[in-house]
């Protein structure tokens, strides 16, 4: 067995995605090491699963790991509880008291929801983790500590510093090792594993049936969103596992539990896609598709154009313009002048022809000028459009991701799931 499958066994982590384990095999290379991690990730993905698995990996293990949630904890006291604080510091402290960074030496202190760690509490995090040194609220007296910070954060940090709310230097010493976990729609080959994996569960803590889903749920809930991720999806198998009379579970089940399951936004963009790189994603590759489209008929257009003058053709007489001559673009007109001349070659076939209305264009087979043409039917498909556009950029740019996403106007991370979603080869 890897050590890959080990891991995930051994901390309960479902899941086959490329995205996943990259993310896994990141925390895996990084555990033995002291470098401070900053894993993102959505609400609900399961970054605390991840500080665990590089605590009890590390060879801190056999000391404490303690998880703090940042934001869950006032500002007023947040210092406190961090650093800890002397007797007489303010009012209710009426003892002196350690702070997590004291009872966590040794070991390691996960900082989830950092973000919301207020701007002069960063200051203190930011010399710990630069020399280890900390104040107690109250003293005056330095004080060190040996511990390994992780923390998470669900929003863009980045935006954060930028906008002043979180300081750029500290954003720098935290994100040492990058960690991102892919949220559930991206990754929606797992969801299905994960539905039967805590439908096994519930169903041997509350002693009932296995449930299972029919192909109208399945494909309900591959195509759902999932805004609260696994969280969500956890407690709707554990509602569903519970009030359901029946081991297999309906469409119409589930639009009871999730009543917006089968709403779609379609063609609207969401706020995240917007930031990502400006790129409109899927639209904005929709609309160069069609003006490359309106480029070719353009260019077809011409070739008719320059077909008729060449060969001193009459136009036909269209049902849209009928008989009014002024309705014609410019340049039909110009091909009516020539109408009674005839080319030697033609002229045995034209007088068999005497009497036939409808205007033929003849290729003679001793002057054939042009090659056999082809009716290809042309495939209106959106995802083919896509990735017959992705393949373009992709060759164009000789591979490079990042220059086909730039030229394509979205991220390089939307063109790497397109490349994975449309099987693409380069």
């Amino acid at each position: 067995m890897s050590s890959l499958q080990a891991i995930k066994q051994r901390f309960g982590i479902v899941g086959r995605s490329i995205f996943l384990e990259h993310a896994l095999n990141t925390a895996i290379r990084v555990a033995g090491t002291d470098l401070t991690v900053l894993i993102s990730g959505e609400s609900g993905v399961g970054k605390e699963v991840f500080s665990k698995v590089i605590h009890q990996i590390s060879p801190r293990k056999h000391n404490q790991l303690i998880a703090i949630n940042c934001g869950a904890i006032p500002e007023g006291t947040i210092n406190s509880e961090l650093f800890g604080h002397e007797k007489g510091s303010f009012t209710g402290a009426t003892s002196d008291r350690k702070g997590y960074f004291e009872f966590a030496d040794k070991g390691t202190i996960f900082l989830d929801e950092i973000s919301e760690m207020p701007l002069d509490t960063q200051a203190y995090l930011l010399r710990v983790l630069e020399n280890g040194e900390y104040v107690k609220v109250g003293s005056s007296v330095v004080q060190k500590t040996d511990v390994r910070v992780i923390a998470a954060t669900n929003v863009d940090l980045l935006e954060k510093v930028k906008n002043g709310k979180f300081r750029e230097d500290l954003y720098y010493r935290l994100n040492t090792i990058p960690i991102k976990i892919p949220s559930l729609k991206e990754r929606k080959e797992d969801i299905n594993i994960l539905f039967r994996k805590f439908a096994i569960d519930f169903a041997d803590k509350y002693k009932t049936e296995i449930i299972r889903l029919d192909e109208s749920a399945l494909l309900l809930i591959e195509n759902y969103s999932w805004p609260g991720n696994i969280r969500e999806l956890k407690n709707v198998v554990e509602q569903l596992s519970i009030l359901s009379d029946k081991p297999q579970i309906s469409a119409d089940q589930l639009k009871i539990i999730i009543p917006n399951i089968s709403h779609r936004n379609l063609p609207s963009i969401s706020v995240r896609d917007q930031n990502e790189s400006g790129g409109f994603q899927e639209r904005e590759i929709l609309y160069k598709l069609l003006f490359e489209m309106k480029s070719d008929l353009n260019d077809l257009k011409s070739l008719v154009f320059e077909l008729i003058q060449t060969n001193n053709l009459e136009f036909p007489k269209v049902n849209n313009y009928g008989n009014n001559k002024n309705a014609l673009p410019e340049k039909f007109t110009e091909f009516r002048s020539n109408q009674n001349y005839k080319r030697p070659e033609f002229e045995e076939i034209d007088e068999e022809l005497e009497g036939n209305n409808n205007p033929i264009v003849i290729e003679n087979s001793n002057i054939k000028k042009f090659q056999d043409s082809e009716v290809v039917e042309e495939n209106l498909s959106l995802d083919e459009m896509q990735k017959e556009w992705i393949n373009k950029a992709l060759k164009k740019h000789n591979g490079r991701r990042k220059d086909a996403a730039d030229e394509l106007g979205i991220s390089e991370r939307t063109l790497y799931r397109k490349i994975k979603e449309y099987d693409i080869i380069q």
